[in-house]
């Protein structure tokens, strides 16, 4: 019987946990570091960090496969260091992972492979930025080139945010690259698929709910729900998504970008066709809270599969869900510690922990997400109907978004 080990601590781990945990071949899941909430789920959390990359490939040698959930250790050559260690893991290598960790390289990659994406000018100091901004139109997208949780995105409807944003930016670096993108208008889909080479497994498409406020008002946040599969895309939009993966895995064997791994490519239907307006390789959190419970593959067969070279079928439940993330009401920023609810054996299959911690025998909050209760149903209305109902009991001192999956209905 197989042991399983995920890097990570939030709620992205604690649903892949939970998808490794119900194949019938594993016994045991491992999460370094996790949360104080995953023993409630049945996984057992490791007092490693992401960061310590000697400690974490040792203490792989005691399992049959790692699984790297966040950006960061991905970035930094996580998998590389398994890989020369002998460990087997899924994930994409650092040079792979430049497609997230560097915007102009995603940007450079899109352009040679004649990917659709938004037009972009890149400025390396704030007197270039501001001369380049005034040139373009509003809205304006504003991006920092590198990692930033989800969080380093403004769009700018007005001269005063483009000024006030490029200051901030450049009073952290003077000469900081800083992406000006045109903005695109229309639903936006996050489209996710786990891949070896130009084999994959293509996952239904969800639609993440990235702004702090109802009605996507407020600052962009790491993301505060989601729904899938989001029925407001037609079969052929479906089809155009699929084939940019396609066409995104292909551009990558052509560069020598070959690895395993899960490619996010964050999706805009404009109504000029659709353009991509990122890639991330890893998958997203809170998407994979609504996409991993679709899935009654095997999940630890499926990734062995991959590893292998196979692609096998995806098979998934015909159910929809939606996932509501609660947050500190500080959030985006870090609030204090405040006390949780703890769930029941029952709530624990709908209540997956994120930024969990203990203090003496109790749960309090740690950070800006907290948590996500998943509803599911026949259909959207049905699936939010059930997450908001499972998320009264458990919000407690916690704020949560009161629209998630509107878009769909």
């Amino acid at each position: 019987m197989a042991k399983v080990l995920i890097i990570g601590s939030g709620a992205r781990e604690s649903a892949l946990g939970q998808a490794f945990l119900s194949s019938r071949q594993v016994t045991a899941v491992y999460v370094a570091p996790g949360n104080a909430g995953m023993p409630l789920l049945g996984l057992t959390p490791v007092a490693i960090t992401e960061e310590q990359t000697a400690a974490l490939v040792a203490f792989a040698a005691g399992v049959d496969l790692t699984f790297v959930g966040p950006e960061q250790p991905l970035a930094a050559g996580l998998v590389d260091a398994f890989q020369a260690a002998g460990r087997p893991v899924f994930g994409p290598t650092q040079k792979v992972a430049q497609l997230e960790s560097s915007k102009q390289f995603a940007k450079a990659f899109m352009a040679a492979h004649h990917l659709p994406t938004a037009a972009v000018k890149v400025a390396h100091s704030q007197r270039e930025a501001i001369a380049t901004a005034a040139m373009m139109s509003l809205p304006l997208v504003i991006k920092v080139d590198g990692l930033a949780a989800g969080k380093g995105v403004t769009i700018a409807t007005n001269p005063e945010t483009v000024q006030a944003t490029l200051a901030s930016l450049y009073a952290a670096n003077a000469q900081a690259p800083v992406l000006l993108e045109e903005y695109l208008s229309g639903q936006e889909a996050s489209v996710l698929a786990m891949f070896n080479g130009t084999k994959r497994v293509l996952f239904p498409l969800a639609q993440d709910h990235k702004r702090r406020f109802a009605g996507d008002t407020g600052p962009n946040t790491g993301g505060m729900g989601a729904i899938s599969p989001a029925p407001q895309f037609s079969t052929a939009q479906q089809a155009q998504a699929a084939a940019l993966v396609d066409q995104t895995l292909a551009g990558m064997v052509a560069d020598g970008l070959t690895s395993t791994g899960v490619l996010y490519v964050g999706l805009m239907f404009t109504s000029h066709g659709p353009k991509i307006l990122e890639y991330n390789l890893r998958f997203g959190d809170p998407e994979t809270q609504v996409l991993l419970p679709q899935v009654t593959n095997d999940f630890y067969q499926l990734t062995l599969d991959l590893l292998a070279g196979q692609a096998p079928a995806l098979t998934l439940n015909g159910q929809t869900y939606c996932g509501v993330v609660a947050v500190n009401p500080a959030y985006p920023q870090s609030g204090p510690a405040l006390p949780l609810v703890v769930p029941t054996a029952d709530q624990c299959g709908y209540w997956i922990p994120a930024g969990v911690a203990k203090q003496g025998d109790a749960l309090v909050s740690h950070g800006g997400r907290i948590f996500t209760v998943i509803g599911s149903g026949a259909d959207l209305a049905a699936a939010q109907r059930e997450a908001y109902a499972r998320m009264a009991p458990l919000q407690g001192p916690l704020a949560v978004r009161d629209d998630i999956g509107a878009k769909g209905l």
